[in-house]
């Protein structure tokens, strides 16, 4: 809970607040981005809410803080109904959990509905009122992993759900090698009815991309970049091989998708997958060039 002896000087005074927990990870800001700003290497209010749709966006992302560092002062009864409203349906099958979880720094996770057992794609935190929403959207069997670094609650959700973990075998080391279902080799591997997992190393050694329809979940690999206004990589987070990891972003020109859904960075979407194929070639163009 976000503490008003901590509230940050940075914040436009009102409603709503975050506190100097904040660790910068920028979900508040692309949640909510006519509300929140960084300053000072860290999120703050930067106007208050002035429509409804903000006010919800807001409550939203003080909700899915990862660190809980958002107050609102006085609390809304309306976060109790904003709280069962995830996850939230983003297009078809594709949910968005929310509730990032500090110990993946803020990543981002999906839920994928399926009629052969239910995905989760990368670990939530682990919230009381998200689980009973996912045990009534018929629980989850599949907890696929993207890399090692965005792992969280995962054994909670494996105790709870009796999920079956997927994650790179390259991975697969310490409290990660009760992993029940590592993936060998660096090929890709079709998934169910309508997925596809892409071995993408070069953040660590063994990250993966999971291609469902014309939806890419990216983890660390690929994101949109409001600063760069391009999709682009994060080498200043690369934690195993940058000259790798260009590698394996050249490789995902061969499928076709139109939706990037990483666990860092913001999302990005095209109407056609040509489209989006355009905006990744600048991407491609920028990995190659970049020092």
């Amino acid at each position: 809970m976000a503490d008003l002896k901590k509230k940050r000087a940075e914040n436009i005074e009102g409603e709503f607040w975050v506190d100097s927990t904040c660790i910068d990870c920028d979900t508040c800001r692309w949640m909510a981005p006519d509300v929140f700003g960084r300053s000072g290497e860290m999120s703050a209010v930067e106007q208050q809410p002035t429509r409804p749709d903000l006010r919800r966006q807001s409550m939203e992302a003080l909700l899915s803080c990862p660190t809980q560092s958002i107050g609102m002062s006085p609390p809304s009864k309306e976060l109790a109904k904003i709280r069962k409203s995830f996850p939230q349906l983003l297009s078809d099958d594709i949910y968005y959990n929310g509730f990032h979880d500090s110990k993946s720094y803020g990543a981002s996770s999906y839920f994928i509905r399926h009629s052969d057992g239910n995905i989760l794609v990368d670990v939530p935190r682990f919230d009381p009122v998200l689980i009973s929403r996912l045990e009534e959207m018929g629980g989850v069997k599949h907890l696929f992993m993207t890399h090692k670094d965005d792992v969280g609650d995962h054994q909670r959700f494996v105790d709870h759900f009796g999920c079956t973990r997927i994650l790179h075998a390259s991975e697969c080391v310490g409290e990660l090698s009760v992993v029940e279902q590592p993936i060998e080799g660096f090929g890709a591997k079709p998934f169910l009815d309508h997925g596809t997992f892409i071995p993408t190393p070069g953040h660590t050694e063994g990250s993966m991309c999971l291609l469902w329809r014309d939806t890419l979940f990216t983890g660390d690999h690929l994101a949109w970049s409001v600063r760069l206004g391009h999709l682009y990589a994060f080498k200043n987070h690369c934690w195993s091989s940058w000259d790798v990891l260009v590698e394996s972003m050249a490789s995902l020109k061969a499928y076709d998708f139109r939706r990037v859904l990483p666990g860092h960075g913001r999302r990005w979407e095209r109407e056609s997958v040509e489209a989006m194929a355009e905006d990744f070639e600048i991407c491609l163009k920028w990995c190659r060039e970049i020092d």
